[in-house]
């Protein structure tokens, strides 16, 4: 029974493909070709995962992406379902990623591999920039740190020992 609540929650993640990439590997034998995925997967409402699958062939690249980013579903702090509660700077790698909450209707500003994170972790309203490195892979990483770092005004007050309104 277990089984089946886990697949019913898979089903209800998207998933986006960010990039995928041929990456060879030299032998004595001569040039080895596989390919690599990045997948985005999430529910519009605040769940969201990135992972990496490398197989010989694309689908199966992708199908090991998508199981990895399964695993590493993270719950992200949303106000009023549609923005994020303050400012944030993550960097991996060599990319770093501000992310700035937004008025309601601003919309998603933000390109590439990070709007593909943004929209399947269900912020409605957010403007984000890419600083540094704009490697897909690392771009995507650095936009969800930037999200996970959020933290409630609840949860703030909470870490304190403290109401809301103290604050």
């Amino acid at each position: 029974m277990p089984k089946f609540e886990k697949d019913s929650k898979k089903n209800l993640l998207d998933e986006t493909v960010v990039s995928i990439s041929r990456v060879t590997k030299v032998t004595k034998g001569g040039r080895h070709f596989r390919f690599s995925a990045t997948v985005v997967v999430g529910n519009h409402k605040g769940l969201v995962g990135i992972g990496t699958g490398k197989a010989n062939e694309v689908p199966d690249a992708i199908k090991k992406a998508i199981q990895a980013a399964n695993k590493n579903v993270t719950k992200i702090a949303l106000i009023d379902n549609r923005t994020i509660p303050h400012d944030a700077i993550a960097k991996v790698g060599r990319a770093e990623v501000l992310v700035k909450p937004a008025k309601p209707g601003t919309g998603v500003i933000a390109g590439g591999a990070a709007r593909a994170v943004l929209e399947l972790a269900g912020v409605k309203d957010i403007v984000s920039k890419s600083l540094g490195s704009n490697t897909k892979i690392n771009v995507a990483k650095a936009t969800l740190e930037a999200l996970r770092m959020q933290k409630t005004a609840e949860k703030v007050a909470q870490l304190r020992g403290k109401e809301v309104e103290d604050l």
